[in-house]
């Protein structure tokens, strides 16, 4: 058994890691440059971006030999040193080569954001490190340094209290708001926890978390070169338990994957696509997926047009096993579509355009086959479109 309490102010709930931000000219106004840094070196785990053309902070990480341990992360936005070949990875240990001169690093990483094919400008970046207080812990200066289009920032933690054993806390700060799709997004997100795990489990649960989060988010279709998700553990706590960490670990990039889809560009809609009775899981997530990432479905939800015939269609087409005669669609709930309602009268058009209106509603798509469910969270962006999938089983 265990409680769980969020708490304020992010990264700095986490002991043994500092973080700070500043604006090292990169941005007209704003941090634009941060870090990461632990008084000792950690486990870190990390899942990046599928693109073929991984950009050079990604390139480095994996130079490193396999569960390396680190005490420092060098954060930029403006630039996303990708395309940049050999040359991209030889600024970045350039970098660190000026840095270690000033403090202790153990095997440093970098992760960046920003506009590809352009070499990171290390004059600017060099600069800004004088800048920086490597024992300060403020973590709203360095959220701040990640962010790009971002309109908030995307930062929670939790304390979890297992009964009669002790504390533990996880935090995570992130960024992302566009150029979003279900292999990560165009996103980078760090997770610190002060929980004594260890980094088998760290790599198991990351990885399950990341499946049904961030891994599940679609924008338009593209995939960035730089996505990177880590979780790094000072074990401060001396406290953990696996159940506990993975059900808060779970939330917190749900959560986060959640606010993703509401700062959408654009976005003004938040829309729940459930898939339920179908014949198992994949093909509940499938079709699910595909009402998500749907033009039609998309347009149907920005124009607030109730046709149905666009959400059975795209069902049908998804390939999953389904039967007209035993499908059901509710918007909220609205019946729509029935085996007994095939034709959408006025009054039923009239409830359905209705629920359209609202800033935020599920669509429901009851197969009629089985037991097994999937939901798929989405929000309108005109010509544009966030969905974000989180798997429900029943």
């Amino acid at each position: 058994m265990y409680e769980i309490k969020k708490l304020e102010n992010g990264l700095e709930n986490i002991d043994g890691f500092y973080f700070d931000g500043v604006n090292s000219g990169f941005k007209k106004d704003g941090n634009d440059l941060g870090f990461i840094r632990s008084d000792e070196a950690v486990d870190v785990s990390a899942i990046f971006t599928s693109n073929k053309f991984p950009a050079a902070p990604i390139r480095h990480f994996l130079k490193y030999p396999k569960n390396f341990k680190t005490n420092f992360i060098l954060l930029n936005s403006k630039n996303a040193n990708s395309m940049t070949g050999e040359a991209g990875v030889k600024d970045i240990d350039e970098i660190f080569t000026a840095l270690g001169k000033k403090i202790a690093l153990i095997n440093p990483i970098m992760s960046s954001t920003g506009v590809i094919g352009y070499r990171l400008n290390k004059e600017k970046i060099t600069k800004g490190l004088e800048n920086l207080n490597f024992t300060k812990r403020d973590s709203n200066a360095v959220v701040n340094a990640i962010m790009t289009t971002d309109s908030f920032k995307k930062e929670l933690a939790y304390e979890i209290n297992l009964t009669n054993k002790g504390k533990f806390k996880i935090a995570a700060i992130c960024k992302g708001a566009g150029m979003i799709n279900p292999a990560l997004a165009t996103m980078l997100c760090f997770i610190l926890t002060d929980a004594d795990i260890a980094k088998e489990d760290m790599d198991e649960l990351l990885k399950q978390s990341v499946l049904t989060s961030f891994n599940a988010v679609s924008v338009d279709g593209d995939t960035s070169t730089n996505d990177t998700v880590m979780l790094l553990s000072s074990k401060k706590s001396g406290v953990y338990d696996k159940q506990a960490f993975k059900d808060v670990l779970n939330l917190i990039t749900k959560e986060l994957a959640i606010m993703l889809v509401k700062d959408g560009e654009g976005a003004t809609k938040v829309v729940e696509f459930k898939v339920k009775g179908a014949k198992d899981d994949k093909q509940a997530q499938t079709a699910a997926k595909a009402l998500a990432n749907s033009l039609l479905v998309k347009t149907a939800i920005f124009g607030e047009d109730p046709n149905w015939g666009r959400i059975a269609s795209t069902i049908g087409a998804s390939g999953i096993e389904c039967d007209e005669e035993k499908l059901s669609i509710y918007y909220d709930d609205v019946l729509v579509y029935s085996k007994d309602f095939k034709e959408l009268d006025k009054h039923r058009e009239s409830l359905a355009h209705d629920v359209m209106k609202k800033p935020s509603y599920t669509i429901t798509c009851d197969i009629g086959i089985a037991n097994s469910c999937f939901s798929a969270y989405g929000c309108d962006l005109g010509h544009k479109y966030v969905s974000i999938n989180a798997d429900y089983r029943s």
